[in-house]
This record gives structure tokens, sequence and C-alpha cells, in this order.
């Protein structure tokens, strides 16, 4: 695990059990910022009923109306943001090859370019930590971290992924994954 004065841009933020009865419980969030102003994310694993259209008041590219829209936390849930991915993205701003976006003008711009590698997710709200709040949560155990990937992000059903990764990082960890939600359920 990196250290907590280690920015974690690009990394995956995983409930390490702590965060139970909490937003966060069994949460996967890709860090897309951090630094010493504190820090901003997605939550990849929780996705909502409806369709973009119909979670988003602004009018979206025809491309995308159709998409799973994911709940991104629980910081302002009617802010649009978006990841997208292609082979090639020389303007990557949180790993090779994998942007982060907040305006209609780009997502347009998106929509009206014909890539058929492209990946993209919608997220309404955001997970976001003030200055010192996610060292301070680091340093008391609640997040484990893990390397971000493409595949990890677009190619894994979100519904599986926090376990996905538990078990990608092995040992005790495979155990945290087939642990039930209720454990008094068990």
């Amino acid at each position: 695990m990196k250290s907590a004065e280690t920015p974690l841009k690009g990394m995956l933020l995983l409930d390490s059990g702590l965060l139970a009865g909490s937003f966060f419980q069994r949460a996967v969030v890709l860090l897309c910022q951090h630094d010493a102003g504190g820090a901003f994310g997605l939550v990849l694993n929780q996705v909502l009923d409806n369709k973009a259209e119909e979670g988003v008041l602004a009018e979206l590219p025809d491309a995308f109306k159709e998409l799973p829209l994911h709940q991104g936390g629980p910081v302002h849930p009617s802010t649009l943001s978006f990841l997208h991915s292609d082979v090639f993205l020389p303007d990557a701003n949180v790993l090779p090859n994998l942007s982060l976006g907040h305006s209609l003008e780009a997502l347009f711009e998106l929509g009206e370019s014909f890539a058929p590698t492209r990946k993209i997710k919608l997220f309404a709200g955001y997970a976001g930590w003030a200055p010192a709040q996610l060292e301070d949560e680091m340093k008391r155990s609640a997040w484990l971290t893990h390397p971000a990937s493409l595949e990890l992000i677009f190619d894994t059903d979100p519904a599986q992924l926090w376990q996905a990764v538990l078990r990608l990082k092995g040992g005790k960890y495979k155990l945290l994954a087939s642990m039930p939600e209720d454990l008094s359920s068990n």
C-alpha cells in the first residue's frame, strides 16, 4: 500500500470492511485527483436504476443516452462527470489513455466522434475529501488501495468489482471478498 503522503491519483480505493452502514460500504472508488488540496474520486460499482437520459437533466448526445448512469458519490448528486478511454489519448488526465471530464461540450464532442475503441462511463455525483481527510481515513485503515486498470474500470461487472479486486490482492483479502455483506446472516 502507498503511504498516506504519496498521491493516490490513479489508484482504486476499496472499503476495507470498516465502512459498513455508510455510503461507501463495499465501494470501489477511482481516485482521479489527489493532492494537498484534497481528493476527488468516482465510485465505480454503484449503478443507478435509470439510463443516463433519464437521470441527467441536460440533453445528452444520442450515443450516450442509453448508457447506465453510475452513482459517482454522495457529493453533488446532480453533477455530471464522465470517464472515457480509447486506444490513444494523448491528453489523458487520470491514467494512460483514461480521462476525466465534466463538461457537456466535451461530452458532445466525444459523442460526435467515431471511435469504435472508445469506452465511456457516466456518473452522477462524486466522492470528495477535504485536505488531509483521505489521509486520516487511510491512517485509520478505512480504505485499501489497488492499482486501477482500464479492464477493472470498464470490463468488470460493477456488481462484482469489489470482490474481484480483493481476489486480485490475494491472501487475507480473498477471505474478505467471500464474507457476506450482513455478517448476521452468516
